[in-house]
């Protein structure tokens, strides 16, 4: 480690919701190159808009240190690489590492001594050294811990979340040696006022990440649980937890479907792991399992009580409002909402989606799903508030009850509202 920590040139490899933040604040202390494969993410980055509303344009117009690029030529003579492509799962819920290898025969490509990879991607303990590592080395006729080092430091990003942001938010850092993990650490420390965590390993911090998300996955697939048992019985779910979060220690989570980049894709990081070790991770895939199915389960309850009211299903009107993955946010990965969509679909009903946080060509081009600029006037025999963007709950539950035909149902899926206001709540 032979270069100066004045010396840093810092590139981002992916420019999305964990990337950009990223770029932005070490863009106020070095020289930055963005990059990103999708030549319309650089396009609109470099006009000072960013379509996942993470970073204000006023933001992206201050910090002029950064250079935005999807040209990979740019990527040379730099030192200091951070990797925060997707990590998705494939269609058999196994983990996808295309997007991740890309990136590390790209670095690899331009790799000089004496040089840093940080991954922030989501991964199964070991991926670093044992999938990133021999990439790098192949790529960059380089040896690992002797010409350069990696660390591993996980992303922790809520998007959305306007108070919990990148800066004020606790970081672990680790490295491949001592010294690297002290040096990484201490760049991190140069935009994170929160402080940083130096784990012992990077295979311990890997591991932290996947089951920072595994554990909020399972303790809602408890609640999504519960929430099944209780409509049996005819309980109010929502009345239930507020009564039992009068404990001091009741953990406060709800039911609901579980989408978005992180949660409802760390536990199988894990469990491809502790698979391919022989071990089969019970609690974590049947909270999976509970979650996985919930789009389809509120579709089916939906219809339940349509035909109770009466309500013929066969090319019946549904409203959805909100699509995304989570409240006033833009994001739609593997957003549950397209299950119930898709449910409702196969029972034959005409689905009509309005969400006016969603980038309606991303929709189309992600799911072929069309989403309306306003809501049809016209009268729906269900509307279901899907995505409870504070747009909706400030029109209240009397608005969404007028839109409904006179046996028509309004499920308050998240419970927003006090029970007598809805018609289901889940």
């Amino acid at each position: 480690m032979k270069f100066k920590f004045k010396n840093l040139k810092v590139a981002i490899i992916g420019l999305g919701y964990v990337g950009l933040p990223l770029a932005v604040e070490f863009g106020k202390k070095f020289n930055v190159i963005g990059f990103d494969t999708k030549k319309e993410r650089i396009n609109e980055l470099r006009q000072h808009v960013d379509s996942t509303k993470e970073v204000t344009s006023k933001d992206l117009k201050s910090v002029t240190s950064i250079h935005y690029t999807d040209n990979k030529d740019d990527l040379k003579g730099l030192n200091f690489y951070i990797v925060t492509v997707p990590t998705p799962v494939d269609g058999n819920k196994k983990p996808d590492l295309s997007a991740l290898i890309s990136a590390c025969e790209t670095v690899g490509a331009f790799l000089c001594k004496d040089s840093y990879i940080v991954f922030e991607s989501t991964v199964y303990p070991g991926t670093t050294e044992e999938v990133c590592v021999p990439i790098l080395e192949e790529f960059s006729k380089l040896k690992f811990n002797r010409d350069f080092y990696c660390g591993y430091s996980p992303e922790r990003i809520n998007p959305g979340d306007k108070e919990h942001r990148l800066t004020n938010i606790l970081k672990v850092t680790s490295g491949s040696t001592k010294e690297a993990a002290n040096f990484i650490d201490s760049v991190y420390k140069e935009i994170i006022t929160a402080g940083t965590y130096k784990a012992e390993s990077i295979k311990i911090a890997e591991s932290a990440k996947v089951i920072e998300n595994t554990q909020r996955d399972i303790n809602i697939a408890l609640m999504n649980e519960l929430a099944i048992i209780f409509n049996k019985l005819n309980i109010p779910t929502s009345k239930v937890l507020k009564a039992a979060s009068t404990k001091w220690n009741f953990l406060p989570f709800k039911p609901g479907l579980v989408g978005g980049h992180c949660i409802g894709v760390d536990p199988y990081y894990l469990t491809f792991k502790a698979e391919s070790l022989g071990y089969q991770p019970n609690v974590i895939l049947s909270g999976r399992s509970i979650n996985d199915s919930m789009g389809k389960y509120v579709a089916s309850e939906l219809i339940k009580k349509m035909t109770r009211n009466k309500i013929v299903i066969r090319d019946s009107n549904v409203l959805i409002l909100g699509v995304t993955f989570k409240e006033n946010c833009p994001d739609i990965r593997n957003t549950k909402v397209v299950d119930v969509i898709r449910e409702l679909n196969e029972f034959g009903c005409e689905v009509c989606i309005y969400d006016p946080w969603v980038m309606k060509n991303e929709m189309m081009s992600e799911y072929d799903l069309e989403v309306m600029d306003s809501i049809p006037d016209k009268k729906y025999d269900a509307a279901i508030i899907a995505t409870p963007h504070q747009i909706f709950i400030e029109k209240g539950p009397k608005f969404y009850k007028s839109l409904l035909t006179r046996n028509g149902i309004f499920f308050d899926l998240k419970s927003v509202f006090e029970t007598e206001y809805s018609d289901m709540q889940l």
